[in-house]
């Protein structure tokens, strides 16, 4: 409850007062809660006895992971019907790393038979360029509903070496593209993350808060353009995803 106080208020460092009327818990069970939190890493003091989560919340995400709700050969058989609609993209899901709050991590894909290298990826790829969260569609999926801090962290971090030509290098262009992902549900990337391919991705929201993004993949000269097809099956997954742990009803 404490917790999703601070994502009710995200505009910055909340105090005591205010965690106790959003959540109708008495003044020294908060203060109780929050010097725990403190001690783990949750919380961190901002001064002006305020508090605002700390890196160790982006754990609590982590073992929602584990969570029965999300069975493995559910989210496989997403991301597999993610592929049949698009005749044969690959499908991806992110999550925000466990370990640290500003980047991301796959945790499950349906590529068919072939292996990444084959299709022209390296695991370097997969698992070091595609970590930031100012890379691809996916990372700017996820970064699009984050807080102001934990955004203004991610774009003071250099853009990956290896990124592709399509990468935003311009921090306005990128925060104005957050903007319009949040208006519209979804983005759309061309060569960001890697030279020659595509993409388009969705949230993954539980709670009314960011754990992931599910991302769709195809070569530039097969999908130079995002049909809406594709969009609207990308959506779909991340909303099917969502509803697994209490997230985005599939209908919305």
């Amino acid at each position: 409850m404490v917790t999703q106080a601070f994502i009710s208020y995200p505009g910055g460092p909340i105090g005591p007062g205010t965690i106790a009327a959003a959540t109708g818990l008495d003044d020294s069970t908060v203060h109780r809660i929050l010097q725990s939190g403190v001690y783990s890493g949750i919380f961190v003091r901002s001064g002006r006895g305020k508090y605002q989560l700390g890196s160790k919340a982006a754990d609590l995400g982590f073992h929602a992971l584990t969570d029965d709700n999300l069975d493995d050969d559910i989210v496989q058989e997403i991301l597999q019907t993610l592929r049949l609609k698009t005749d044969g993209g690959l499908a991806f899901l992110y999550m925000k790393a466990p370990h640290k709050a500003a980047a991301r991590q796959c945790v499950d894909m349906a590529v068919g038979d072939s292996d990444l290298v084959e299709l022209g990826m390296t695991p370097r790829e997969v698992l070091m360029v595609t970590r930031s969260l100012r890379t691809g569609a996916s990372g700017r999926t996820i970064l699009a509903y984050l807080g102001e801090e934990l955004q203004r962290k991610v774009l003071a971090q250099p853009i990956p070496e290896e990124a592709g030509p399509g990468v935003y290098t311009d921090d306005r262009e990128l925060l104005a593209s957050l903007k319009e992902i949040r208006d519209q549900g979804y983005a759309i990337g061309h060569q960001e993350c890697m030279k020659g391919w595509n993409s388009c991705a969705a949230p993954v929201i539980w709670h009314e808060a960011i754990y992931g993004a599910v991302l769709l993949l195809k070569p530039a000269y097969v999908m130079p353009e995002v049909p809406q097809s594709v969009i609207d099956a990308t959506v779909e997954a991340g909303a099917r995803l969502s509803s697994l742990n209490g997230g985005w009803p599939t209908d919305s």
